[in-house]
């Protein structure tokens, strides 16, 4: 589960992570009174406004802007408020932007210049451990460092048995180049950003740029978390960060019914069991002429609710001309899938577009004989390419 930008960085703090101060607002007005308090608290006389959406590259959408005066946060909140904010992970539809972050200026004149860097915590699959993965390079693409420069993309991996260790902080902090003060802190800042990572259970903590200011403080100037879904339950507070205006509605209705389920850009619905199976039925449907419309898996443990479910949510979309089910009959039973379909069916009403329903497995023979003797428009199969054939016959 993504979280915004404030809430990756109220959850930071918690654990002594150092970061940019900031107020979430909601209209311009409340802009203004977030950029005194601020004024007040900080003593910043200067105040970035920032949209809040669940993507990276908002700067270069013009979600991102300096405000040197309270009529500049006004002004500048009024016009990224609201706004359909386009970023290089949005889409060509982008994001609409219901909320700001008025944070304080961090880049302040003093004795030294301030420096960015990159940072993130995540699992490296590979090895099975957490690791740190850090650059001199940051407010840049770290795919843009790794591709160009990737000699100064560094990593420190933990092992589990004894959690991150001193030598391995102080090896971040000498690899960026740091000394004296802004060293000590770096060590600080490394330390803190694990135990956060690890106590929220998270999949990926992005720090880009982490700042050493002028003053030789190192803070999180920039935050994007990733929680792990499968933790939440152990998270409530967490949990309860969710935004469901940054997530697909149909994704979103999909998850009541406990449905796997992703939209993609296709003509053609499918409803499947097991991810597996899914992903094999939709390399089926391109071969057969066709594009997947959505990526659904019901489970083990379809029925007809599951069924109905199913249909109307993939229905949804304008674009899907046709509906393929392949089910494959182990744990659940296809004769038990194939009455679920028929019931669905009947439940919806007047389905106009084709179904093909392809069961395999455990009563396959009689599943297909419950379809074809229900008198419904629904076409049968029981081996894929006969699966296959009934989507271009629909499709034609």
């Amino acid at each position: 589960m993504n979280i915004h930008e404030y809430q990756a960085k109220e959850t930071l703090k918690k654990y002594g992570v150092g970061i940019q101060e900031g107020i979430v607002a909601d209209t311009p007005e409340a802009a203004v009174e977030a950029a005194k308090k601020l004024s007040a608290e900080t003593g910043t006389s200067w105040w970035v406004i920032k949209a809040q959406i669940h993507a990276g590259g908002r700067g270069k959408g013009g979600g991102v802007k300096l405000a040197k005066s309270l009529d500049d946060v006004k002004e500048l909140a009024d016009k990224i408020l609201g706004m359909d904010l386009v970023t290089p992970q949005t889409g060509p539809e982008g994001k609409k932007v219901h909320k700001i972050l008025v944070a304080q200026d961090v880049y302040y004149p003093g004795e030294n210049e301030p420096e960015e860097y990159y940072m993130s915590v995540l699992l490296n699959r590979n090895t099975g451990r957490n690791m740190i993965m850090y650059s001199s390079e940051g407010g840049m693409d770290i795919e843009e460092v790794a591709d160009k420069t990737p000699e100064k993309i560094f990593h420190e991996e933990i092992d589990p048995r004894v959690g991150l260790q001193g030598f391995q902080a102080r090896r971040v902090a000498f690899n960026l180049g740091l000394s004296g003060k802004a060293f000590k802190e770096m060590v600080k800042f490394v330390f803190a950003l694990y135990k956060a990572y690890e106590a929220t259970d998270s999949a990926l903590f992005e720090i880009n740029p982490v700042l050493k200011t002028s003053d030789d403080k190192i803070i999180a100037v920039d935050s994007k978390v990733n929680l792990d879904d499968n933790a939440l339950f152990r998270h409530k507070d967490l949990a309860e960060m969710r935004d469901v205006k940054e997530e697909d509605p149909t994704e979103v209705e999909a998850g009541k019914y406990n449905l796997n389920y992703v939209k993609l850009d296709g003509n053609v619905g499918c409803m499947v069991n097991g991810a597996g199976l899914a992903m094999a039925t939709m390399d089926m449907i391109k071969l057969s002429g066709g594009e997947p419309a959505n990526f659904l898996d019901v489970g083990g443990t379809a029925n007809a609710e599951t069924v109905e479910n199913g249909f109307r949510i993939i229905m949804s979309d304008p674009n899907v001309k046709a509906i393929l089910i392949n089910v494959f009959g182990g744990i659940v039973r296809c004769d038990r899938v194939a009455n679920g379909v028929v019931e669905a069916y009947k439940n919806i009403g007047d389905i106009k577009i084709p179904i093909i329903v392809r069961l395999q497995g455990t009563n396959a023979v009689e599943a297909k004989k419950i379809i074809d003797e229900s008198g419904l428009k629904v076409m049968s199969a029981i081996v894929l390419k006969d699966a296959a054939e009934r989507v271009k016959e629909a499709l034609a």
